[in-house]
């Protein structure tokens, strides 16, 4: 069997690319012709208004906050106002660090490194690995079985521990959608009791933003982090956004240019400046920050209510659609019914989800997720409890992953459910 790393692809490298307009929105992603791509939780397609971006300031492009010449100047200019709107988008208060990363696992591990001493993390055992590893010590709640009882377990274990520590600083560090189920979680609610017991919240938005708004003030949460490549912004850059008074107080996540304002002949002579620049040492990724200041424009622009309601109603096609195959059954962490972004896992029985993915790959042209997903211990808990539902005498190791977003089509989702139940028989 031939497998996908082996096979050529130089057909799909050199086919032409075909944009793809989302009627009733300046909204067009970009795409080969003959390929449906069902992986948009990993990495979504790019929308031309970033590709555009790039383009438009690549015969520009120049050092950033580190010259005199037009080039520089044009180019610190773009840098700062893609800060400026990207922290528009998510509702970044006038106190707020709006500081770029590589993605949200970066900008994670960034808020891990700026914790103050002796900081408590709680967190779910459900989360993805980029808000799962990063903190030390944490305390790991249980997986709920509906946002009722996440909110329930997390003010339990905070009044645990504001009982035996009136002092100690506390983050809560909590996902807004999970890219395992696509449930969304009940983040307000979360960061109203983590605030009565004085603690902060993290927000992973790298799931959440692609899908519906995302505004810290209304939410109430401290800190967010997201991807540029999940937002239809694939060049590299993610962004942490959240209170000042942590970030300027911790020692630089990088050392080195740009996050100095002095350095004197001494090793010990160096005096960090404070701002999103104390965490941006090096040249910065200028195209990934424009790129995404791109996306994020152009989605402030749009009826994002209409967008999530087509989103819903496709959402919809392909979970009934799944539900009528024989042997499949879906992932949830909470009930059939939860809200949820346009994410579907599944297991099938006794079948092996990366031959399934490959054979969806090699003959249908559908690229969908195999595996865990980067989530284990949450994907691994709810294999286990599909099957038990299912009534399965065994549990599959690995499930498949069917995500949507802006391009899919009621065509992309006929052809997926069509083929995957000519790969099942």
């Amino acid at each position: 069997m031939t497998t996908v790393a082996q096979r050529p692809c130089s057909a799909v490298e050199t086919a032409p690319v075909t944009p793809l307009r989302v009627s009733g929105a300046d909204l067009t992603v970009l795409g080969v012709p003959g390929q449906i791509n069902l992986d948009y939780a990993a990495t979504a397609p790019c929308l031309k208004a970033a590709a555009d971006a790039v383009t438009e300031l690549l015969p520009w492009y120049g050092s950033v906050h580190r010259g005199a010449g037009a080039l520089s100047q044009r180019c610190t200019l773009e840098y700062e106002r893609a800060r400026q709107t990207v922290g528009d988008f998510v509702g970044a208060r006038d106190t707020d660090h709006v500081i770029f990363t590589r993605n949200t696992t970066d900008a994670l591990n960034l808020l891990a490194h700026a914790l103050p001493a002796g900081t408590r993390v709680l967190t779910f055992a459900g989360e993805h690995h980029a808000n799962l590893l990063p903190w030390p010590g944490a305390v790991r709640l249980p997986v709920p079985d509906s946002p009722d009882e996440a909110v329930r377990y997390l003010a339990a274990a905070l009044a645990e521990l504001r009982r035996d520590d009136t002092e100690r600083e506390i983050l809560v560090a909590v996902t807004g959608a999970s890219n395992v189920t696509g449930e969304l979680w009940p983040i307000a609610q979360l960061a109203l009791i983590a605030h009565r017991f004085r603690a902060r919240i993290a927000l992973d938005a790298a799931q959440l933003a692609p899908h519906v708004p995302v505004d810290l003030g209304a939410l109430d949460v401290d800190y967010v982090a997201l991807s540029g490549h999940k937002l239809y912004a694939p060049f590299g850059a993610g962004v942490l956004v959240g209170r000042g008074d942590w970030l300027d107080a911790a020692r630089p996540y990088l050392a080195g240019g740009g996050a100095t304002s002095g350095v004197g002949d001494a090793t010990h002579d160096v005096r960090w400046t404070d701002g999103p620049a104390r965490h941006e040492a090096g040249t910065p990724n200028l195209l990934g920050a424009v790129a995404l200041a791109a996306v994020c424009a152009t989605l402030e622009a749009a009826d994002r209510y209409a967008l999530h309601e087509e989103e819903q109603r496709l959402l919809a096609r392909l979970r009934t659609g799944l539900a009528e195959l024989p042997d499949v059954a879906e992932l949830r962490t909470f009930g059939p019914d939860a809200a949820r972004i346009g994410v579907v896992s599944f297991a099938v029985r006794d079948r092996d989800s990366a031959d399934i993915a490959q054979r969806l790959g090699r003959d249908h042209h559908i690229g969908v997720r195999d595996g865990l997903f980067c989530a284990h211990p949450l994907a691994r808990r709810l294999l286990t409890e599909a099957s038990v539902r299912a009534h399965w005498p065994t549990t599959p190791a690995t499930a498949l992953r069917a995500s949507i977003g802006l391009g899919t089509t009621d065509s992309d989702i006929t052809t997926f459910l069509t083929a995957l139940a000519a790969v099942l028989r």
